[in-house]
């Protein structure tokens, strides 16, 4: 009897889901009321919890940041609407990289997999360019690779970036990680910040470099008919390689040993067996006699702290410290911790890892205090060359800070997107506004470097700057990894 009780509430709980995803709409539009209750929750746990919410934006600034989008709801609105057009820009005047929005899950579920029409143009962008990189209307004569593009119906190329900027999270004034986030997907925050139109006017500079215009249309997928169901074998064998690829796709080791040199690839301290990982490649470097190791950081957004130190232990020259103070707002999350995914758990973690100071803050001190040393086995001592960008971030700037300065070490690229001065992070869970279920993240805990530098808002600028290159683009020739070979090239030859 009580197994068939159970298999009844199961099914009931399957059937729940189901009809709730399928009733779920995109379209459906939140009276003024409700979206109301949802900012003012937000504001009220921004201003209560959020360690750093006066860092770069001062109180009268952001009070008034806050009334401006609270007065723009001046109607009911799709949860595309409230998210983009309120929730991201307010997100945007805190300048805290790990402070930024998300649909809800049943949004994301059913956009899943979905084709939306758009702008048909990707492009590249840099400090003061935009060079197109792909159309997807491949009977465009006009619109080819490589063409420098002007604006976008009527917006310059200044004022498009400035505009679509005011609505991305950043770290202080670290805007290289944007121009790394446009250049990825340019129609997709166009569509969500413009909408979509029938067409599109671009300028573009033709080959005497004298601006011109072209009507671009309204670009929509046609349906892949292509797809066919795989025999059970081939999808057991293409889930096996998913896996793999999986893996690959956050580290990697490969060894040249032409010129003695190891390249690490490590997208992310959070998953991929990284301490396996690491083990085994810094003894497959010590066995093969490495004489140069290239970590390419340029897609790191971070992760977890303990996995970015682990990694630097291994070819760090001197001990160090993580953090020069790290600490919470708050002791606990109430009476908010029911917003808060794992609100229950991060009110545990606040209260047990914690300690108040004199400064009224709780203190991790773990952070702090701990005092790092270079790993005794398989410790790599050879020349170094860290690859960052904007997409460094987060765990993976804490590394380049540690490391910046250091004696044979070389950091080689672009601004990181992380804060040099500091960031915040640690634990960030997510909000859940109760009406449009919408998500905002929220950092727990301010984390200034070890390192004192000024706090100017910068990301951590590398000893060696190389910045986008229109050749190499065109030429899909990788810039810094190509400077990067001719300096141990270079070096090889000095030596010999």
């Amino acid at each position: 009897m009580i197994k068939l009780v159970l298999y009844f509430f199961l099914v009931l709980l399957c059937y729940s889901c189901a009809t709730s995803h399928t009733h779920y709409s995109p379209y459906k539009k939140y009276p003024k009321e409700q979206l109301q209750e949802d900012y003012s929750l937000l504001r009220n746990i921004l201003e209560k919890k959020h360690p750093s919410l006066y860092w770069y934006c001062s109180k009268d600034s952001m009070d008034m940041y806050f009334d401006k989008y609270y007065q723009s709801i001046g109607d009911s609105m799709t949860e595309q609407q409230f998210g983009w057009k309120v929730i991201a820009p307010l997100t945007e005047k805190i300048r805290c990289g790990h402070t930024s929005f998300g649909m809800s899950r049943a949004y994301n579920k059913w956009v899943r997999n979905r084709r939306f029409p758009q702008l048909p143009l990707y492009m590249k962008f840099w400090n003061d360019s935009m060079v197109l990189t792909a159309n997807l209307n491949r009977k465009d004569t006009v619109l080819k690779k490589g063409i420098l593009i002007s604006s976008v119906n009527g917006l310059h190329y200044s004022e498009l970036t400035q505009k679509m900027f005011g609505y991305m999270t950043k770290d202080g004034n670290a805007d290289n990680v944007n121009y790394i986030r446009l250049s990825n997907n340019f129609p997709y925050y166009h569509r969500n910040l413009f909408g979509v139109s029938s067409h599109y006017k671009i300028g573009y500079l033709d080959a005497a470099g004298k601006e011109q215009f072209i009507q671009v249309p309204l670009y929509s997928a046609p349906k892949d008919s292509s797809k066919k169901t795989l025999p059970p074998k081939a999808r057991v064998k293409q889930k096996k390689e998913s896996r793999g690829q999986r893996l690959l796709a956050v580290r990697s080791l490969s060894i040249d040993t032409t010129t003695s040199t190891a390249t690490l690839t490590v997208n992310n301290f959070t998953n991929g067996w990284l301490r396996k990982f690491f083990r085994r490649s810094f003894k497959t470097i010590d066995r093969f006699g490495v004489q140069n190791l290239v970590i390419d950081l340029r897609s790191n957004g971070g992760g977890r702290i303990n996995l970015s130190t682990l990694l630097t232990r291994y070819i760090t020259r001197t001990p160090f410290r993580v953090a020069d103070s790290s600490f919470a707002k708050v002791k606990s999350l109430h009476p908010y911790s029911r917003y808060i995914k794992n609100g229950f758990w991060n009110d545990l973690g606040l209260m047990f890892l914690t300690h108040k100071k004199s400064d009224g803050n709780y203190h991790y001190g773990l952070w702090e205090r701990k005092l790092y040393t270079p790993k005794p086995a398989h410790h790599y001592s050879g020349a170094v060359y860290v690859l960052t960008n904007g997409s460094t971030f987060s765990a993976a700037a804490l590394m380049c800070n540690t490391l910046k300065g250091q004696p044979g070490i070389l950091l080689v690229g672009e601004e990181t997107g992380g804060g040099w001065y500091g960031n915040n992070g640690i634990m960030i869970p997510d909000i859940t506004l109760p009406n449009t279920r919408l998500r905002v993240r929220l950092p727990l805990f301010r984390l200034v470097q070890y390192q004192h530098v000024q706090k100017d808002g910068r990301g951590i600028v590398p000893d060696l700057i190389i910045k986008p290159n229109y050749r190499a683009l065109m030429n899909n020739v990788d810039k810094k990894m190509e400077v990067v070979n001719q300096l141990i090239s270079n070096n090889k030859k000095v030596k010999e």
